[in-house]
């Protein structure tokens, strides 16, 4: 089945990004678009991050700004989603700091 034009345009814009650490791909999921962020070579299990793209977004005449902005704050997010630990849930937990 071919891609969308919807899919084909953002998959070309995320060519563009290149990192030693992430690789970016997307789907298409139940007719929207989802970009997907993925650690490279991890030896611990990180889930992958999906970023959903809105149409509003995919027609947007600044569209690449507006992709180049959702997956900035997407790294952002997926980066904090990594922690196994913080003061916040371990007060939640009631663990005692190290």
């Amino acid at each position: 089945m071919p891609n969308s034009a919807a899919l084909e345009k953002v998959l070309d814009h995320l060519r563009l990004y290149q990192h030693p650490l992430l690789s970016f791909s997307a789907r298409e999921n139940n007719g929207e678009i989802e970009v997907l962020i993925d650690l490279k070579n991890s030896t611990v299990p990180v889930h992958t991050y999906v970023l959903p793209i809105h149409a509003r977004d995919l027609d947007h005449p600044q569209f690449a700004w507006h992709l180049q902005h959702q997956l900035y704050d997407g790294l952002h997010d997926y980066f904090i989603e990594m922690f196994t630990d913080t003061p916040q849930n371990r007060r939640a937990k009631a663990i005692p700091p190290p």
